[in-house]
């Protein structure tokens, strides 16, 4: 199937009052949610965010990205080696926050569309950082063209000591949208009150048991 053909056939699908309720999903199924753009840092180059999540196997999980609008009007990193890299948030940038349900704990995954990323470990909210070295390295693949973009990333979290890969996880998806001009926008699930943080509780909007 053509990019083109997967966002004419797409059906956007709502949030559901995800800032009042977490959704749950049980995996080996897929779905697909919307990203909301937050209120302070609105596009004019992008329309619409859609993230589909799959979890084909207690420890694998499988991310894509959808971006529907003028492409050419977002800052895209060139394709490099991929490899893990710091402050991809700077630019262009998708992102996933996962934790076992309950606690403190989690991690965040940065995938760029260079192919570069990054994975962290948190013990609790902001604290606690370090790099999650016991995860490989996810594969990226991206598609592009003249309204939309995609980003896929594939990974293998069996090997994380401090998510639980028979429990429930509670998941929170979030962009980081950069325009030609150096405006960056931000996208995810749900938004708490105040400025974009996508590590507060309420942007774990989601829940796969």
């Amino acid at each position: 199937m053509q990019l083109t053909e997967v966002c004419q056939s797409r059906q956007p699908l709502s949030l559901k009052r995800l800032y009042r309720r977490r959704e749950v999903y049980r995996y080996n199924g897929r779905m697909r949610q919307a990203l909301k753009v937050h209120p302070d840092s609105l596009c004019s180059a992008v329309t619409h965010i859609e993230a589909e999540i799959m979890r084909p196997c207690a420890g694998s999980l499988v991310l894509s990205y959808l971006v529907t609008g003028s492409i050419g009007d977002v800052r895209i990193p060139a394709a490099v080696a991929a490899a893990r890299t710091d402050e991809l948030w700077r630019h262009t940038c998708f992102e996933a926050f996962v934790c076992t349900s309950p606690g403190p704990a989690y991690y965040e995954f940065n995938f760029a569309p260079s192919t570069q990323w990054a994975a962290y470990r948190f013990d609790s909210y902001r604290s606690g950082i370090r790099a999650a070295t016991e995860i490989s390295a996810p594969r990226i693949e991206v598609r592009s063209s003249r309204a939309c973009y995609r980003l896929q990333a594939s990974l293998e979290m069996d090997q994380m000591s401090s998510l639980r890969i028979d429990g429930g996880w509670r998941i929170g998806l979030a962009a980081v949208i950069e325009d030609t001009s150096g405006h960056k926008s931000y996208w995810a699930l749900a938004h708490p009150p105040g400025k974009a943080d996508f590590h507060h509780s309420e942007s774990f909007a989601l829940q796969f048991s």
